[in-house]
C-alpha cells in the first residue's frame, strides 16, 4: 500500500474510533455546566435550615443553600438558585428547569420511579407540631385516635406515610406547608406532621407551637439530592463530592451551622 492510502487509512480508522467512543460516551449535563460556567439548583424556599429565604433580606440560607455554593465552588462555576417545592419537583427536575434539586428531598420509592438521588447526607424522623393550648394531644401515643385531625402538606412525603400509618385519626391533606399551620394554630385539626429541621422552625418562630416527639423510631427518611435519571456522569460527580465534603468536614459545619448536625449522615 502506498503511503498516503497508508495515511488515510490510519486517519480513516481513528476518526471512527473517535465516533465510537462519543456514541459510547453521549454529552453528560456536566459538560454543560462546566462550558457555560452555570450550575441551576431547585431549591424549596421555605425550608427552614435546609434552603430558606428569610423575608425581610430575600437572603437564601441553609445546610444545602451552603453545599451547592460549595458545589459549585468545586465545579468552578456560578450557582443560579431556582425556586421549586416538594409538589413541583418531579416536573421541574425533569423539565430542565435545574441541574439538581437541592433541598434535602425525602427519599421515596414514589419518588425514585422518576428520580435518581444520591446517597443520602441527612435522616429525620417523623415529628408532630400541635398547640401548647391543645389538651387533647400530650403524647405521640394520643395522635392516632379517634376525632384527632392530623393535617399534612400535599406532595411532601408525610402525606403517603401517614395514609398508610392512621388507622383511628382523620388526615386533612392541605395546599401548603402554611395551610397546616394554620389550620392547627386555628383548632381546626390537632396536629401537622414534619420533620426535624422544619420543627426547629415552629419551636423557634411560633409561640404557640409544641414538639411531640416519637417515642420510639416512628419513620427514619434518608434525604438527598436529585437529579434526571440517565446520566451517570453527572451523578458520579455528585456523589465524589458527598464524598468529599464528608471527609473534609464541610458537611458537618454546614450541619453544625444551622443546628441540623443530629441527623446527619456522616456514611
Amino acid at each position: 500500500m502506498r503511503p498516503f492510502a497508508r495515511l488515510a487509512l490510519s486517519l480513516f480508522c481513528s476518526l471512527m474510533l473517535l465516533h465510537g467512543a462519543t456514541a459510547a460516551e453521549p454529552a453528560s449535563r456536566l459538560d454543560r455546566i462546566v462550558g457555560e460556567r452555570l450550575l441551576k439548583v431547585c431549591v424549596w424556599p421555605d425550608y427552614y435550615g435546609i434552603s430558606y429565604r428569610n423575608p425581610r433580606t430575600q437572603e437564601l440560607t441553609g445546610i444545602d443553600i451552603d453545599l451547592a455554593r460549595e458545589l459549585a465552588r468545586d465545579l468552578g462555576v456560578r450557582v443560579e438558585f431556582i425556586d421549586s417545592s416538594f409538589a413541583s419537583l418531579i416536573g421541574d427536575v425533569l423539565g430542565d428547569r435545574c441541574d439538581v434539586a437541592m433541598f434535602a428531598i425525602g427519599i421515596t420509592a414514589q419518588r425514585a420511579e422518576k428520580l435518581r438521588f444520591t446517597s443520602p447526607h441527612l435522616a429525620s424522623d417523623i415529628y408532630a407540631i400541635t398547640t401548647r393550648s391543645n389538651r387533647r394531644i400530650r403524647s405521640w401515643d394520643d395522635i392516632d385516635q379517634p376525632g384527632v385531625v392530623v393535617a399534612v402538606a400535599k406532595g411532601t412525603l408525610h402525606e403517603p406515610v401517614m395514609r398508610e400509618k392512621l388507622r383511628h385519626a382523620q388526615l386533612q391533606v392541605l395546599a401548603s406547608p402554611h395551610a397546616r399551620e394554620q389550620e392547627v394554630e386555628s383548632g381546626r385539626a390537632d396536629v401537622f406532621m414534619t420533620d426535624f429541621p422544619y420543627s426547629r422552625r415552629m419551636l423557634d418562630n411560633a409561640d404557640w407551637a409544641r414538639l411531640v416527639s416519637p417515642s420510639t423510631r416512628y419513620h427514619v427518611t434518608p434525604y438527598g439530592w436529585a437529579v434526571a435519571p440517565g446520566d451517570d456522569r453527572w451523578h458520579q460527580r455528585l456523589e465524589t463530592f458527598l464524598g468529599a465534603i464528608r471527609d473534609d468536614g464541610r458537611l458537618m459545619t454546614a450541619a453544625r451551622r444551622h443546628g441540623l448536625d443530629p441527623i446527619v449522615v456522616s456514611r
